[in-house]
């Protein structure tokens, strides 16, 4: 059973939640709100202190400027305001897609605040070959929102991550499936107006993240092969020296199969107690 909570941030006020008992782990993404990963925490919540978050901007979490963008640097430091109010020195952190993006800005700024990072598929664009044709796709994405409104640009941010949008892949791992409600719109039209441009643009800091305290676990879908955060997450692994941790599923695995997902993840954390500071296998 979840417990709701409101914390007040710098220009927002942050929905979050918290479940179970043990060591505490933050479990997110971006721009995906905490509901999303409710089956994953209720499956960890039996051996953590499990705390989901909505991103600011998004679903229960308001801000004061609407027209604020959502950069990975301000995620990162809601979450350290998410620690202080939970009486936390520091703690595990999973984030998946934009979320990992966050975790790595938090990784990087906070080092200390962060044990384990496990940072599954984030789209970090820049750091691919040719990640100038990714900017302009992405530009084009956005352009497309504002033009033709939420739906033609899902269809072409899927298309582009590599779903087969034909087939209605992918609908659960970023669009809402099926007739999305007022705060689907909302929250689409967020991610693609304020978010998506500064997540996919963000260069992690190589020697904050492999010189510092924090622990940093790159996962990637076992299922993932033909999306773009396959190579994005690759490419991450290198940069840090380390190889990738499969997980159950594809970009979205966590929902279809959130217990054997839990699973992975708890071998990852456990990998982790030793003192070790970075991990290349599960």
């Amino acid at each position: 059973m979840a417990t709701h909570h409101t914390l007040a941030v710098t220009g927002a006020r942050l929905h979050y939640e918290v479940r179970g008992e043990g060591p505490l782990l933050l479990v997110m993404g971006a721009p995906m709100s905490a509901a999303a990963f409710a089956p994953l925490a209720d499956a960890l919540a039996g051996e953590y202190t499990v705390v989901t978050h909505d991103p600011r901007g998004i679903s229960g979490s308001v801000l004061d400027d609407p027209e604020q963008d959502s950069t990975p640097e301000l995620r990162a430091d809601d979450v350290v305001a998410l620690l202080d109010a939970l009486g936390a020195d520091s703690a595990d952190v999973f984030g998946s897609s934009g979320g990992a993006v966050t975790g790595l800005a938090l990784a990087a700024r906070h080092p200390e605040r962060i044990r384990t990072l496990v940072a599954h598929e984030p789209p970090l664009l820049e750091l691919l070959p040719d990640a100038a044709r990714q900017r302009a796709a992405t530009d084009d994405i956005i352009a497309t929102f504002h033009r033709e409104g939420v739906g033609a640009a899902w269809l072409k941010f899927m298309a582009n991550a590599g779903f087969d949008v034909a087939a209605g892949e992918g609908g659960a791992a970023a669009a809402p499936p099926g007739e999305p409600s007022e705060q689907d719109l909302a929250d689409s039209a967020r991610f693609f107006a304020h978010e998506l441009r500064h997540t996919t643009r963000y260069l992690p800091d190589a020697a904050a993240l492999t010189g510092g305290p924090t622990r940093v676990v790159v996962g990637l879908g076992a299922a993932s092969g033909h999306l773009l955060t396959h190579p994005t997450s690759t490419a991450l692994a290198e940069l840090l020296g380390t190889k990738p941790v499969e997980f159950p599923g594809d970009h979205g695995g966590f929902l279809g199969h959130p217990k054997e997902f839990a699973e992975t993840l708890r071998g990852v954390l456990a990998g982790g107690r030793g003192g070790h500071r970075q991990g290349g296998t599960a």
